[in-house]
């Protein structure tokens, strides 16, 4: 059994509930969902005509249960075949779809943070997560035999959901583990329990229905630090799946059970010119406004050569952007971080104020003094390198543009502002030597050209979902194979058949 430091994890799931507004587990725990309330469906998914009990239907109230429930329901995966997990991912992605209305509303009056409009969005796009059709076998022939490699499921996945895409993420994590062969735990965040329990209901009331599999994907109903212990403890977990922030990832992958990490970003873009700024102006408003700025792969801070940086910021203003003046940048900045001293003269550290996270921009208008036209999606203002909004990853629907003379500083500032997460890059530019050489310089895991942000995610541009992106861990964005173990078969001097 793996050991798990104990001091760490307890340290690290205060730290990540306070970064996204959820209170310690020992005071403020998500509220149990009642066996009266339906499952979420509205009428349009799964049936709840048998009882929603505790420990029913993948819901538990503690993690061995949930885990040892799991590892059960994969035993019964096995048994079940492909087929199985084909139906699986059907069942998924129709009731992610069909429940996008009732699911998104829930999940927004649960965390108050984010869009309507845009959580509804995240759910009806599950269908573009990919399935069974990811784990093709290689075969290979040769004088001396066949060899056959395929892809082959680890367990249980224990798995950690964050606040800001609380069901999107889990319901994403199901069709790629599933697809897979396995089952799976989560640990949901806190201040998203509540919401992730219904859909986890209600996907198993419909799996068992058409599989006979129960609790294919469990969740612990009131999630904490010595849960996610536990789970992470489990003889019955194989591998991990976290999406959070630092420290969260750094306690999962010291528990020494693999993990696949999902962690936190600060992406920058750069623009040039050679860039059509209206295009560039748009994509950066699509981007940094999406769900109020909660993506981690979402525009978080602009260089943009001086030569167009008026350029860019009236094109914004014209698309529906609301620029603040230095006054207003200043009232915002004080309401929305925390700043304390560095002691002996050294840097002060910005922290940012969680009542703003994910918040609508009328919400920051009033913090900055600001009427804001009715529409508004976006504000911005021109700010130095080292300002909290650019050092911060901050989750709100502002961004900060910067000046820089040349190519050469805007890839310097893009590498300070990201931090070294090798998450997300982005830039607007035609010339192919500054696409190349920000490219092979940020070195991230998403690198995006002339668009918003989600055309990484192939929401405008070519590719797949998942709303958990491997990044510590290297993995990308995750897939079906993400969750295998790779398996070779030999026959030696045999099957050959040319």
């Amino acid at each position: 059994m793996s050991a798990v430091n104990e001091t760490l994890i307890r340290d690290v799931v205060a730290d990540v509930l306070a970064r996204l507004g959820g209170a310690p587990a020992a005071t403020k725990s998500a509220p149990a969902p009642s066996p009266k309330t339906d499952c979420g469906c509205g009428g349009k998914g799964a049936a709840s005509s048998a009882p929603a009990l505790r420990g029913k239907f993948g819901v538990f109230s503690d993690a061995n249960e949930a885990c040892a429930a799991a590892h059960e329901s994969f035993l019964q995966l096995q048994k079940a075949g492909v087929a199985a997990r084909v139906k699986i991912v059907e069942i998924v992605k129709a009731m992610a779809e069909s429940n996008a209305e009732v699911w998104g509303k829930l999940e927004l009056d649960e965390t108050k943070i984010g869009r309507l409009d845009h959580k509804i969005e995240k759910l009806k796009i599950i269908k573009l997560v990919p399935g069974v059709e990811w784990l093709r076998p290689d075969a290979r022939s040769g004088d001396h035999g066949i060899t056959l490699e395929e892809y082959t499921p680890f367990g249980v996945v224990g798995a950690v959901t964050p606040s800001t895409h609380s069901i999107p993420t889990l319901s994403g994590n199901v069709v790629n583990i599933c697809a897979a062969g396995n089952a799976v735990v989560f640990n949901p965040h806190p201040s998203a329990a509540r919401c992730a329990a219904v859909a986890v209901r209600a996907y198993n009331e419909a799996i068992y229905r058409e599989t006979g599999i129960e609790n294919i994907a469990t969740i612990i109903e009131k999630p904490s630090m010595e849960s996610f212990a536990a789970m992470c403890k489990h003889d019955a977990v194989r591998i991990l799946l976290v999406t959070g922030g630092p420290g969260v990832v750094k306690a999962a992958m010291q528990t020494g059970k693999r993990a696949i990490c999902a962690g936190p970003g600060n992406p920058p873009v750069y623009v040039d010119d050679t860039a059509c700024m209206r295009r560039a102006a748009k994509a950066i408003i699509q981007g940094a406004s999406y769900d109020n700025n909660l993506l981690c792969i979402g525009e978080k801070e602009v260089f943009a050569l001086e030569s167009i940086a008026d350029k860019l910021m009236a094109q914004m203003e014209q698309n529906g952007a609301v620029k603040l003046t230095n006054a207003q940048l200043d009232a915002l900045t004080k309401a929305a971080f925390t700043i304390t001293p560095g002691q002996g003269g050294g840097c002060s550290h910005a922290a940012v104020n969680k009542d703003f996270i994910g918040k609508d921009p009328i919400v920051l208008a009033k913090a900055a003094g600001v009427n804001l036209p009715s529409g508004t999606q976006l504000l911005f203002a021109e700010t130095g390198a080292d300002h909290p909004f650019v050092v911060e990853e901050q989750m709100m629907p502002f961004i900060p543009i910067i000046r820089v003379k040349n190519l050469a500083e805007g890839v310097k500032r893009s590498l300070e502002a990201e931090h070294g997460y090798k998450h997300t890059s982005i830039i607007h530019s035609h010339d192919l030597e500054a696409l190349t050489e920000m490219g092979r310089a940020l070195d991230t895991t998403l690198f995006i050209k002339n668009g918003p942000c989600m055309s990484g995610l192939g929401l405008g541009g070519e590719g797949y979902l998942s709303f958990s992106i491997a990044t510590p861990t290297g993995e990308g964005v995750s897939n079906p194979r993400t969750f295998t173990r790779v398996r070779r078969c030999v026959m030696v001097d045999n099957l050959k058949i040319y």
